[in-house]
């Protein structure tokens, strides 16, 4: 499973905005790891900053 794949389910599990240090222990992964990834994965259109340092999956 790749991180962004952990990532993902890692948002489906809380069912609602985590910081990237939640999602980090969620996923099991390091934070610095979930950071890069998520800037990605914002800039591609998967995930939307509900609020500042919260992230969630675009529905």
């Amino acid at each position: 499973m790749s991180s962004q794949e952990k990532i993902i389910k890692a948002f489906e599990t809380a069912g609602k905005p985590l910081r990237a240090g939640e999602v980090a222990e969620i996923a099991g992964l390091e934070k610095k790891d979930v950071e890069k990834e998520i800037k990605k994965m914002k800039d591609a259109g998967t995930l939307y900053s509900p609020a500042r340092c919260f992230y969630d999956l675009k529905k």
